[in-house]
């Protein structure tokens, strides 16, 4: 049986849109590793808070769903991006709205909810390896990870990627709100009390504004390749 802790992790952690999501999925693709989506579990038991009338405040209540809330993620097969049901129903839409993102980061900052998520994160540490796409994945959830990568952009550019993804998918946002609140987000992120948003001590900091995709994969997979030399 293979030792969990011998599984190689890439900590792929970020702000919201500093591309941590693409660029995880594209370097795990290159690697032919696993990957999770930490954010998509918190965005997830935000909404299960939301479909059952959940104070988001309520720290016992909510450690409780986090623990019960079943999260599946199921690949569609097409190269896509993998559908998310929660407790059995398709919510891969509904976890992506600004609304879910908000929540995610208020139950983010319940020392309850990480702790009951903790053990749903590090079961996704498989074999061949991990490319772990988050906040906290290099300082709390996988700190033996041999790979770190903190992936950061300027607010206004992260708020244009927001915009555009949102649009693409015919919300109606505004680019002055989005900027509003991802500034509102990451200022709760960072001064939060448990595990705030911030780089690894022994993580690589890459500024992806300005730079196309592939630039910043490669980038990603150099770190990689160096580490591992």
């Amino acid at each position: 049986m293979t030792n969990a802790t011998s599984i190689p992790v890439l900590a792929l952690d970020g702000p919201s849109g500093s591309g941590k999501g693409t660029i995880a999925r594209a370097v795990a693709d290159r690697l032919g590793w696993h990957m999770l989506d930490s954010g998509a579990i918190y965005r997830a038991v935000g909404h299960a808070a939301g479909v059952r009338d959940v104070d988001l405040s309520d720290a016992e209540t909510m450690a409780r769903l986090a623990a019960e809330t079943r999260i599946e993620f199921l690949d569609p097969g097409d190269g896509g991006d993998a559908r998310v049901f929660v407790d059995g129903v398709d919510a891969t839409d509904a976890i992506r709205t600004e609304t879910a993102g908000a929540a995610a980061s208020a139950i983010a900052a319940l020392p309850a909810v990480r702790k009951a998520l903790l053990d749903k994160q590090l079961a996704f540490r498989k074999s061949p390896g991990l490319v772990a796409d988050g906040r906290d994945m290099g300082t709390v959830v996988f700190p033996d990870a041999p790979f770190k990568v903190f992936l950061t952009a300027s607010p206004a550019e992260r708020a244009e990627r927001r915009y555009k993804q949102l649009k693409a998918k015919g919300l109606d946002v505004t680019l002055t709100s989005l900027l509003h609140e991802i500034e509102v987000r990451d200022a709760r992120d960072a001064s939060r009390a448990v595990a705030p948003l911030r780089p690894a001590g022994d993580a690589v900091v890459i500024d992806t504004t300005g730079q196309p995709i592939p630039a910043v994969v490669a980038q990603v997979l150099a770190v990689v390749r160096k580490a591992r030399s």
